[in-house]
Parts: structure tokens; C-alpha cells; sequence
């Protein structure tokens, strides 16, 4: 396979096997007559009687490998409220408003995987989806109603799991000026799970919300000189600070009770044989650029100002490949080509955009890039759950006053440096993908495992019963 810098072909999923059968143009076509047929026939019964006794077998009952269902292998059970359905299934209905940029219908659709993407190089439509970057909580829920360490009696439960969908119900009335309409939905449900006997057992400490969008969108400020960004005040009820919001970017200074979750990326597979695949394609996929950068300029964000200069270096680089987002532009909405950039490259940027955090961090790390940060709060101050203590053995931090010479700061990293970095994202895959919530044969854990793991061993430490 031969590769160069402009174009790079890499094979995001694996090739349709295709077996063809070939002939001799000269082979004779074999020519039967009824009764040589009858004949045939005949002798083939006479010993098939002979070899097998005329006795059935005892019956048994086998599952396939890939329907084998899961079990619970994790040391906690969670209950999930059957909540009224104005809450989350409901909202779904008006999909077309639920985010005031873009239609949603496409994007709720299979639990909110998306549409399916169907590769030009064999891709697997059940696999790869175009899934949206604020759509987590829709495939939280999924995962948790299909998880083997679901309970349906709510007295033996380590956790509960309210399936609010806040964050597309936050999205759909930011431009809501009545600040009591734009809370309302959102105050309805702290007077409901409030009054739930459960609740009480401990003031809602083990209780616990997950939501897709970041958490700047549930703290809206009473200040009345604060800018008003279309929040609403969900994380400012005290009630609610009782308990753990899972949110795909935390405030990082007055977020106690919040914790990260991985933003979803586009990879959700059934089995663990398609994890570890796409792991071993990402360890030997040629390289040839040193960094990349996907990303477009941000205007008025004072945190987002480096985007302008990463995007200069890169362009001025030759060991850079640069996808720049135009405003209106569809190619950074193109899973693959994003992909494609991100798995042709050693190190990935990853600027801060809209707020710290961004989606394109998992992307690059799905695609075995090292990302490499420009402010804390964009990996290290959010993710606790799912990254390794050394932040070094995965990650490039580069401070922004020193951002000048990326180029010759990623240089200095050895090549054996590279592979051992690269080597800690890989093993960081499964724990930052959500695998497809219908996944039997799947054994790995996947960002929900590690998310409920980490709140029942939260909750059975802090948890003090009142009734």
C-alpha cells in the first residue's frame, strides 16, 4: 500500500471477505439422468441406516457466541425510575426544534446513535454511526436499561438512575426569554423525584442524572449582570446538588457533585472481536504526518484565541495536515474524513472551543492519535473516572504561552516515546466508547461500566440510609 502526504488510504473497517468458486472453460458439465439419480439416492440411505441407530439425540438448547447475553460481573445494581414520559421519550416527538442549530430527527434515531454509516470500504452499518456530540444522554439511557447489573426491585439498588433527557430539553428553549418557562420542565422534575419513597432513603445522594451537553447549560447565574447564555438553573437547585450529575464537561471549580463522561464518537460495536479489531488496525495503521489539527477559528472566546494560532502553524508546516471547518462547510461533519485526519497523524490538537472540552478529543483518541492540550480543563480536570494517573504516558500538555513552536516541541518526543504514548490511547479505547446498547458478546468495559462502577462505589461509601 503505498502512501504519501496528500493522500493517505486507510481502511476504517475490515474488507467483505469475497470467495468466488473458478471453473476450467473446458470442464465437462456433468449430466444426470432421473434414474441414475434414484440409484444414487438409494445407496446414500442404505448407509445412512446403517451408520446412525433410529434414536434421536436428547434436545439441547445452545446460544450462538453472538447472542450470549451479558452478565453481571461488576460488584453493584442499579435501579432505573420509570419516569413519566414528559421527562425523556416524550420530547423525542418534537425532534425538528429540539436544538435550536440543527434538526435532531436524524440524530435520535436508534437511541441516539444516529444514522447509520455505510462505508465505501466495507463499512458496518451496525457498527459506525453519525452520532451527534450532545447526544449522550440518549445512549446512557439505552445502555442502562439493556445493563446486566440492572435491578427492577428498588429496595437491594446501590444507585438509581433518573433518565431525564435535560440536556436536548436545555437546548430546546435557550432562546426562551421567560426564565420561568425555560426552567420549567427542569423544576417539575426535582418536585417529582423528590416526593419518590426512594429519595428518601438518602436525601438523593444515590441518585444520579447523565446528561449530553456540558454542565455551563444547567447553571444558568442569578447574577443580573451575567451574560445570559439560554441556561437554565437545574444544577442550582439544591436539592439536585445532592445528587452526582454525569455531564460531558463539568464546571471545573464549583462542580463537586459533577463528573465527565466521554463525549460519544461514532464507533459502537456489539462484540469485544470488534473493539480489539479496531484496537490492532489503529496500532499498525502507517503515520505520516507528525500533528493535525480539525478545527475551526473561534471568534469573541478568549479561551478559544489559540485556535488562531495552532491553525497558522499547522498550515505553515509540512509535517502538518490541517482539516479547517469554514463556517457552513460539511467536511468536518464527515465522520470518516475526520477520522481519516486523525488516524494519519502521531499527534492531534485539541484546542479549546465553545467551552474547554470538545468531542474531537475522543475522535482522535478512537483513531490512536495522542492528543495533545492547551488548557487542563479540556482532558485532565474533567475525565478522572477514565484516564491514567501519569497524564504524561498519553497526552501532550503544551501551555499556551509556550504554544509558539509546536512543531519543535513535539519533535523532542523519541520514537519510543511515540509508541509507548500511542500504545496507553489504544488501551483507553474501550473505556471511552459507548458500545451499542442491543451488545451481547461484549466483555470489556465500556464509558456507562466505568460510569456505574464509579458511582455505586461512590454511593455505597457517602451513602447514610434514613429509612
Amino acid at each position: 500500500m503505498a502512501y504519501n502526504k496528500k493522500h493517505v488510504k486507510i481502511d476504517l473497517w475490515s474488507e467483505t471477505e469475497k470467495k468466488e468458486k473458478k471453473y476450467s472453460k473446458n470442464r465437462e458439465t456433468l449430466k444426470l439422468t432421473i434414474p441414475t439419480l434414484l440409484l444414487f439416492c438409494s445407496i446414500c440411505l442404505f448407509f445412512l441406516i446403517l451408520l446412525f441407530p433410529f434414536t434421536s439425540p436428547p434436545l439441547t438448547t445452545s446460544l450462538a457466541a453472538s447472542s450470549l447475553p451479558r452478565t453481571c460481573d461488576q460488584n453493584f445494581t442499579v435501579y432505573v425510575y420509570d419516569l413519566p414520559k414528559e421527562f425523556n421519550t416524550n420530547l423525542l416527538q418534537n425532534c425538528r426544534h429540539l436544538n435550536i442549530y440543527t434538526d435532531m430527527c436524524p440524530h435520535v434515531a436508534n437511541n441516539g446513535l444516529g444514522q447509520p454509516l455505510h462505508g465505501g470500504s466495507g463499512g458496518d452499518s451496525e457498527t459506525w454511526f453519525a452520532t451527534h456530540q450532545f447526544i449522550a444522554e440518549m445512549i446512557f439511557h439505552a445502555r442502562v436499561e439493556n445493563h446486566p447489573c440492572r435491578t427492577w426491585e428498588p429496595n437491594t439498588a446501590d444507585i438509581f438512575y433518573v433518565p431525564f433527557y435535560g440536556g436536548l430539553y436545555a437546548s430546546s428553549v435557550f432562546r426562551e426569554q421567560n426564565l420561568t418557562k425555560r426552567d420549567e420542565l427542569a423544576v417539575r422534575l426535582v418536585d417529582y423525584m423528590s416526593g419518590q419513597r426512594w429519595w428518601g432513603r438518602s436525601n438523593g445522594r444515590d441518585h444520579f442524572l447523565a446528561f449530553g451537553r456540558t454542565a455551563w447549560d444547567f447553571m444558568r447565574s442569578s447574577d443580573e449582570g451575567s451574560t445570559d447564555f439560554g441556561a437554565n438553573i437545574l444544577m442550582q437547585v439544591p436539592r439536585v446538588r445532592n445528587m452526582s450529575v454525569l455531564t460531558v464537561e463539568r464546571q471545573p471549580w464549583d462542580g463537586d457533585n459533577q463528573f465527565g463522561i466521554p463525549y460519544p464518537s461514532y464507533f459502537h460495536p456489539h462484540t469485544s472481536a470488534e473493539m480489539l479489531t479496531w484496537q490492532d488496525k489503529m496500532r499498525s495503521v502507517e503515520r505520516p504526518h507528525l500533528f493535525s489539527f480539525v478545527g475551526g477559528p473561534r471568534k469573541g472566546l478568549e479561551k478559544a484565541a489559540i485556535r488562531d494560532e495552532l491553525i497558522r502553524q499547522c498550515a505553515g508546516s509540512s509535517r502538518c495536515e490541517l482539516l479547517k471547518c469554514e463556517s457552513g462547510g460539511s467536511r468536518c461533519h464527515d465522520p470518516m474524513k475526520v477520522l481519516g485526519v486523525m488516524a494519519r497523524s502521531r499527534f492531534c490538537l485539541q484546542a479549546p472551543g465553545d467551552s474547554f472540552t470538545r468531542r474531537s478529543t475522543f475522535d482522535a483518541m478512537l483513531a490512536g492519535c495522542i492528543p495533545v492540550f492547551f488548557s487542563p480543563h479540556t482532558m485532565y480536570t474533567q475525565y478522572m473516572w477514565y484516564l491514567p494517573d501519569d497524564k504524561r504516558s498519553y497526552s501532550v500538555f503544551i501551555d499556551e504561552k509556550n504554544s509558539t513552536l509546536i512543531e519543535q516541541e513535539l519533535s523532542r518526543i523519541s520514537e519510543s516515546e511515540v509508541v509507548q504514548m500511542r500504545e496507553a490511547v489504544i488501551a483507553m479505547i474501550p473505556k471511552l466508547t459507548y458500545s451499542h446498547p442491543n451488545s451481547t458478546n461484549y466483555y470489556l468495559l465500556d464509558a456507562v461500566d466505568v460510569a456505574l462502577e464509579a458511582l455505586a462505589k461512590q454511593a455505597k461509601a457517602q451513602v447514610v440510609y434514613s429509612l
